[in-house]
């Protein structure tokens, strides 16, 4: 404890004064950059941003130009403009809610006067934006690490019930799950504790990480975009990010006048599938008031073999927010309500030991959570900002055995989280911050695991950003503690350091080979510390280890990039080395009539690749190409590790005719054989899937109808992160349609 507390003091010291000193030399505390613009001459940059369908004016469009952190509107003409823009070259960002973010590149001269225009559209290949990998908003393109997203548009296309389904093509991403209803994120091969799924930055408080049979409430519908930051992001999430992020963004970050909305509705076949999503936002000054709900439901899936009982899902959400935006101010208070019941396939079948092959295992599962965020944003000194994030969640979930209460889940979790902006000096801009959360766990029935708990976690970090314009560099780093009070079991406290540096830099005009090393630290998890028991929803019955030592981990990622108006494509690579990995090692006998099994530790790596090509083949049609795979193992004995995802690639067409979209696409997985003693192999297989949409685009609404034909072959296959993989295939051929209309 008191090296922390030393280190928490000397971050604080140089973060004061080391700073500051830069920040003087460079042209004055408060004042340095528009003293900087004024002594070389500054220009201006201008534009207009207009709807691509119909060449109409866009106003109260959000416009950022990202290095300076400045922000401005377009006026009802769809004009904008910044004046005083110091000499260099910078990305201008165009952002409204329902579309997809766009940026472009321009280089400021002395006395110049740049133009940038931007065509808006509701889908189509785009320059996506991630505020989760650095902490404020920055091109995919830009960003030091391997991020993508995925847009409304799309989501309300695929219009899934979890965001493991929504989620499960995306490059480098695969879904874990008991069951459509409880799939969950599996990003490069790691799985659990290791993967923290956000919304809006804020854990979602859900128990979705301890077990494959619990979900996480996350409503996809309603949402703005999904970020996936892929590799170690412990530097701003904490030691549950090692494997990476999957923040869900709301939106609701600026004020504008009038009214906006949004409806979606939903329907499927093979699934019975049917839902409606709607929301409202309105502003008056520097006032907003939103609201937004969803209702989603599916009944049991059928597969070319028959139907999978109990695999139904009910989701139902609501989210009420306030806010006010001034000029250097903000402040805003969200409530969000989730309720969600599903059913768990073959559950009483495992627990039966294989006598019993019906199932009337369900799910029940609520969430309250109340949000605030409030901050202070353009000041001009050297803290250009700061951003406060209080968030408590109160979660619950029954396991129903028919319509009695197995076993009643709570956790009930308080966030804090405080981020101060440094004014970008010179070369130098960057962030630090302080985070924690207290977790109260807790477990009544028939798998009470682990006894209650209270989990207190507190960190600092700092991360610091250095641009000669063709090469940057980035380093930070993150103390942390987490600290584990069990009734009646031993208390267990960990603190770790994790640090990062990365240089970007740039090959010619439109490409980037940027390069990562990271170090981090994971506390282990509160069921790897405490569980003892059969636990149906992990297929065995576990046993916990109290003496447990925290893992540390070291990685390299890289990655090429190319980004131009014909050819995008990404190429990463990645390397982890994980010192005392932590997993469940069986023991060979049978308890409860599950698998008995221990978590242990070793050595283990992961090795593995991601890659994307989009080519214009001409100028409304475009190829997609994709490939990803993982390769990891415990390092002594060679041993493959559990449920990592079959090596994988796509081929698909964009092609594009006024307001018609057609996409078809083809998913080759091969078989997985490297597996580990208590799995069994999954053949591969191919499936095609193929999409449409209509957009009528008018000034101030649109209008888009989609349909998507999945599994057209209607092809028996199995994924291998379902721990049901051997009783249930995935879902059959089926058609799903979707009419979403968005008003601006």
């Amino acid at each position: 404890m008191r090296s922390l507390r030393l280190f928490i003091v000397s971050i604080l010291t140089v973060s004061a004064f080391v700073s500051p000193a830069r920040a003087l030399a460079d042209g004055g505390f408060a004042g340095g950059l528009f003293g900087q613009a004024q002594a070389n001459g500054g220009g201006s940059i201008r534009g207009k941003i207009i709807l691509a369908d119909g060449n109409t004016p866009l106003h109260n469009v959000i416009v950022n130009l990202v290095q300076l952190k400045r922000s401005t509107e377009t006026e009802d003409d769809g004009t904008y403009e910044f004046q005083n823009v110091p000499v260099g070259t910078y990305t201008v960002l165009a952002h409204m809610e329902g579309f997809p973010d766009q940026t472009q590149q321009v280089q400021v001269t002395a006395g110049g006067s740049a133009t940038l225009d931007f065509a808006m559209k509701l889908a189509g290949l785009k320059e996506e934006v991630t505020v989760t990998a650095t902490g404020s908003e920055q091109s995919v393109f830009e960003s030091f690490q391997a991020v993508n997203t995925v847009d409304a548009l799309s989501l309300a296309q695929d219009a899934h019930t979890s965001i493991g389904e929504v989620l499960d093509k995306e490059p480098g991403v695969a879904k874990r799950n008991f069951g459509p209803g409880s799939a969950r994120p599996v990003v490069r091969g790691f799985d659990g504790d290791r993967v923290q799924v956000t919304q809006d930055g804020a854990a979602t408080g859900s128990l979705g990480s301890q077990s494959a049979d619990h979900a996480e409430p996350i409503d996809v519908l309603s949402l703005e975009r999904i970020e996936v930051v892929k590799g170690p992001a412990t530097l701003l999430y904490g030691s549950s990010a090692v494997g990476g992020v999957v923040n869900a963004v709301t939106g609701h970050d600026y004020a504008h006048e009038g009214w906006r909305g949004y409806f979606t509705g939903v329907g499927g076949t093979t699934n019975n599938q049917g839902g409606a999503s709607g929301g409202v936002e309105y502003g008056t000054g520097k006032w907003m008031f939103w609201g937004n709900g969803t209702l989603q439901r599916t009944g049991d899936y059928d597969t070319p073999l028959g139907r999978v009982e109990q695999s139904f899902t009910r989701n139902g959400n609501g989210l009420l927010g306030v806010g006010h935006y001034g000029d250097k101010t903000f402040e805003s208070f969200t409530y969000g309500y989730d309720q969600r019941r599903y059913g768990v396939p073959f559950a009483s079948f495992f627990e039966s030991g294989g006598e019993k092959l019906g199932s009337d295992v369900s799910i029940q599962a609520r969430r309250h959570d109340f949000k605030f965020n409030g901050g202070w944003r353009d000041l001009g000194g050297f803290v250009n900002g700061f951003r406060l994030t209080l968030d408590y969640s109160d979660y619950a979930h029954d396991e129903l055995e028919g319509a009695e209460v197995g076993t009643h889940f709570a956790n009930k979790n308080f966030m804090y989280r405080g981020v101060f902006d440094q004014h970008k000096t010179g070369r130098f801009s960057g962030s630090w911050g302080f985070a924690g959360f207290r977790r109260d766990f807790s477990s009544t029935g028939a798998e009470t695991l682990a006894p209650p708990t209270i989990q207190n976690n507190y960190a600092v970090f700092a991360l610091e950003e250095i641009d000669f314009e063709r090469v940057k560099f980035q380093l930070g780093g993150r103390v942390e503690h987490n600290g584990y009070n069990p009734d009646g079991a031993t208390d267990r406290s960990f603190t770790g350091f994790s640090g990062a540096a990365g240089v970007r830099v740039g090959l010619w005009k439109e490409g980037a080979f940027v390069a990562n090393y990271t170090h981090s630290y994971r506390a282990p998890a509160l069921e790897e510390l405490y569980n003892n028991g059969p636990h149906v929803g992990n297929l065995t019955f576990e046993v916990g280890n109290p003496n447990l030592k925290r893992e540390s981990n070291d990685g390299l990622d890289l990655s090429l990039r190319h980004d131009s108006k014909r050819v995008r494509g990404v190429a990463n690579f990645y390397y982890y080395s994980i010192k005392d990995f932590v997993f469940l090692a069986p023991t060979g006998a049978i308890n409860d009539n599950l698998i008995e099994a221990r978590y242990d530790q070793a050595d283990s790596r992961f090795v593995g690749t991601e890659l994307s090509l989009d080519l214009a083949a001409r100028e409304n049609l475009w190829v997609n190409l994709g490939y990803d795979y993982v390769n990891a193992e415990l390092k002594e004995a060679g041993t493959p590790l559990p449920r990592i995802p079959p090596m994988r690639a796509r081929a698909g067409l964009d092609w594009r005719y006024k307001s018609f979209d057609v996409k078809p696409e083809a998913t080759f997985v091969r078989d997985q054989d490297r597996i580990f003693p208590t799995e069994t192999r999954t053949p591969g297989y191919t499936v095609f899937d193929v999409s449409g949409s209509y957009t009528i685009a008018h000034p101030h609404y649109a209008q888009v109808f989609s349909v998507t034909a999945f599994n057209v072959g209607d092809r028996v296959y199995r994924n291998h992160l379902s721990f049901i993989k051997d009783l249930a295939p995935e879902i059959g051929r089926g058609v799903r349609v979707s009419y979403t209309i968005r008003y601006f």
